[in-house]
């Protein structure tokens, strides 16, 4: 048998318990106070704490879930990139060169103009006649990056940002909306065709929002 003594500045206490489990415990207080225990375990105070550590774990982890749900960046940057990709510009007045291309500036650019042959970053929505989508940048949270002026992308786009035929060229900063007709993108042809199922349907008149993001960096001096 061991002894618990608690002393404190008028009283001590003395209790008799078994000696086989002993623990000394110092308490820190105005009474400077020294208990020492041998106490068996209980076997229910285990269990007892397995319920407890398990409902904290379960506890935790929701509420790591839930963080994680409504405060990811990438919801609100998933949000934004469907709303460019579904939302067009704001309309404008089409004109018409000679080429059948149809063209507006929603807003005319501060930068400069694209050179021959250079490299350049746009954002773009594609559309169909009819107003779907087909295909955006923006859905891949990253501007493209086109050569212009040089047979590159469909000759719609090529005449449509770097200009010619009567279409004065894009500036960076600018955002264009253009009406490629059937001959000046994919013609009779379809095109975006994988395993039989095609993207672009054939003499299809093609919609573009153009946002002139910047010329590309990595171009030759």
């Amino acid at each position: 048998m061991a002894t618990i003594s608690l002393q404190t500045p008028s009283l001590t206490h003395t209790l008799q318990t078994p000696h086989r489990y002993r623990t000394i415990f110092k308490a820190s207080s105005p009474f400077n106070s020294t208990i020492s225990t041998n106490l068996a375990p209980n076997p229910n105070n285990k269990n007892k704490n397995k319920n407890k550590n398990k409902l904290l774990g379960m506890g935790v982890g929701l509420l790591a879930a839930a963080s994680m749900m409504f405060s990811s960046p990438f919801d609100a940057n998933a949000t934004r990139i469907e709303y460019y990709a579904t939302v067009a510009e704001p309309s404008c007045e089409l004109q018409f060169a000679p080429s059948g291309l149809g063209y507006c500036d929603v807003a005319v650019g501060f930068g400069e103009q694209a050179p021959y042959s250079t490299l350049i970053n746009i954002h773009y929505t594609a559309r169909f006649a009819d107003g779907i989508v087909f295909d955006s940048s923006y859905k891949r949270a990253r501007p493209l990056t086109m050569r212009i002026g040089v047979g590159k992308v469909i000759k719609g786009l090529d005449q449509g940002i770097y200009g010619g035929e009567g279409v004065p060229p894009m500036h960076v900063g600018g955002r264009r909306r253009l009406q490629i007709p059937p001959e000046l993108a994919y013609g009779p042809e379809p095109a975006g065709c994988f395993s039989g199922d095609c993207n672009i349907p054939a003499n299809a008149t093609l919609l573009y929002d153009i946002n002139f993001v910047n010329i590309y960096s990595g171009n030759r001096k």
